[in-house]
């Protein structure tokens, strides 16, 4: 779609996200066992025509430019368009980095007034899900709304959510954050906005002037108070990755069947960094149940209700249940993983018995050896 770009925040949760985000951003979080976070947005975004991509970093981007390179695996290496990185920026005396979007909004605003394109996505990278942006574009413009949210039916956590509440007509009526779990399902924003090109500079620059650095807070919450924002409700599968529980159970659902059709199985494909690996061997011995396995894998142990990236090694009578085990990992002989999620290049020794607990998974940080 000629008529729209994006602009993407690649960092924002790696405070909750913990030991998992010591070396990378939440947009480079490995998921699903051969993907990162960004690829779902990367996908929609292109899936839906939509080809002038900014990213903003925030710091540990070095991981996010390794997979995206010059944006090949998604068809993004052009001479026009394409993906734009833009690392931080600087605007205050007291932080090393810009203190919230609308400040790393205002760093970029050449970048977003040379593009030809009218309409701006603007996106984290912290959700898995199969958008059509298409749809939500022309929804967008028929509700005659200044913005449109996209949000799903989910559920609030101890990290920050932002609520939506809606008319018959899909206007959004009250919106609200929150960071107290809850057992309800409400309508949750997915984080991911639509509006028009010369409207957001006007607000971002009228925004910055203030001293206002909270997008959501200062403008969002301001334009719902005017009325004027549509809300857009994705009825498909759509995880959000704010913290180690979230990455963990989300991870989970992607055993189930129906989750993986929805992402997976459409006619708008995921794509990521292509690379060249062998099969995965299944070797005298293994048994694996209900499992992702990626390519390259050697598997001699029992391998239950868990996801493995590529490369891993299960040893003889070595036991991964409800576990990740990233790239490269190695589960010695009769050694046992349970609620685990071990990172890239973690070796746990032989004879090692390791167990956390479905609503509090052990991580173990990349490169240790237990």
């Amino acid at each position: 779609m000629n008529n729209m770009m994006s602009v993407l925040f690649a960092s924002g949760n790696e405070s909750k996200l913990n030991e998992l985000t010591l070396h990378r951003t939440t947009a480079s979080l490995p998921f699903g066992g051969r993907y990162r976070l960004i690829d779902f947005t990367l996908s929609n975004l292109v899936n839906s025509g939509i080809t002038q991509i900014g990213i903003i970093t925030s710091s540990k981007y070095q991981s996010l430019m390794d997979h995206i390179r010059q944006g090949r695996d998604w068809d993004l290496n052009r001479k026009n368009a394409g993906i734009s990185v833009f690392p931080p920026f600087v605007y205050n005396n007291s932080s090393d980095v810009y203190k919230g979007k609308i400040e790393a909004l205002y760093s970029i605003m050449s970048f977003l007034t040379k593009a030809k394109e009218e309409y701006v996505v603007i996106a984290n990278c912290n959700i898995a899900a199969n958008i059509d942006y298409e749809d939500v574009y022309e929804k967008h413009v028929n509700s005659g709304a200044k913005l449109t949210v996209l949000c799903h039916d989910g559920f609030t956590t101890t990290s920050r959510r932002i609520v939506i509440e809606r008319g018959e007509d899909d206007l959004v009526t009250d919106v609200y954050e929150t960071e107290i779990s809850g057992s309800e399902e409400k309508e949750i924003s997915l984080n991911s906005y639509i509006i028009e090109k010369n409207l957001l500079l006007e607000l971002v620059k009228k925004a910055y002037a203030r001293g206002q650095v909270d997008f959501e807070k200062d403008i969002l919450f301001k334009l719902v108070e005017e009325k004027s924002v549509y809300a857009y409700k994705l009825d498909a599968y759509a995880a959000i990755v704010d913290d180690v529980k979230t990455y963990y159970a989300e991870s989970m659902n992607l055993l189930k069947n129906e989750v993986r059709e929805e992402l997976f199985d459409g006619d708008d494909p995921i794509y990521t960094k292509v690379k060249d690996s062998v099969p995965t061997v299944y070797k005298n011995g293994a048994k694996v149940t209900n499992s992702l396995l990626a390519d390259g894998c050697v598997i001699s142990g029992t391998v239950e209700n868990s996801i493995l990236f590529r490369n891993v090694k299960v040893e003889e009578g070595a036991v991964v249940k409800n576990s990740i085990v990233m790239e490269n990992g190695i589960i010695g002989k009769n050694s046992s993983l349970k609620y685990a999620i071990t990172d890239k290049d973690v070796t746990i020794s032989e004879n090692r018995e390791i167990s956390g607990f479905v609503t509090y998974p052990i991580v173990i940080v990349k490169g240790k050896t237990v």
